[in-house]
C-alpha cells in the first residue's frame, strides 16, 4: 500500500485540542505512519547560493491509504483541514 504525506500549510489555526482524536482515530485505522511540526531550517546546497526555506509548511503526517483518493478522506477531522486550511497531500512513492 503507498505512502502518502499531508502537508499543512501556513494558513489557518485549528483547534489544538482537536489533534489528539484526530491522531488517535488514523492510528486505529493503521494509516498513522509518523508526523511533526515543522520548525525552523536552511536551504543548502554544494554551490551557488541556495533558494529561501519554504515557510509556508508548518506540520505534516505521514499516511499509508490505498490512493490518492483515500488519503483525502483521512482528512476528514484534521484541524487544520477543518479550519479552513490547506493541507497538500503528495503520494511517496517507493524507490526500491
Amino acid at each position: 500500500m503507498p505512502d502518502y504525506i499531508l502537508l499543512m500549510h501556513d494558513d489557518a489555526h485549528g483547534d489544538e485540542t482537536s489533534w489528539e482524536p484526530y491522531l488517535r482515530k488514523l492510528k486505529q485505522s493503521r494509516a498513522f505512519e509518523g508526523g511533526s511540526a515543522i520548525g525552523d531550517g536552511v536551504c543548502a546546497r554544494k554551490s551557488g547560493t541556495p533558494p529561501a526555506v519554504t515557510a509556508h509548511l508548518t506540520g505534516y503526517i505521514r499516511v499509508t491509504a490505498d490512493s490518492l483518493e483515500h488519503a483525502k478522506s483521512l482528512l476528514v477531522g484534521n484541524p487544520h483541514f477543518e479550519a479552513g486550511g490547506t493541507v497538500e497531500v503528495r503520494e511517496l512513492p517507493r524507490t526500491d
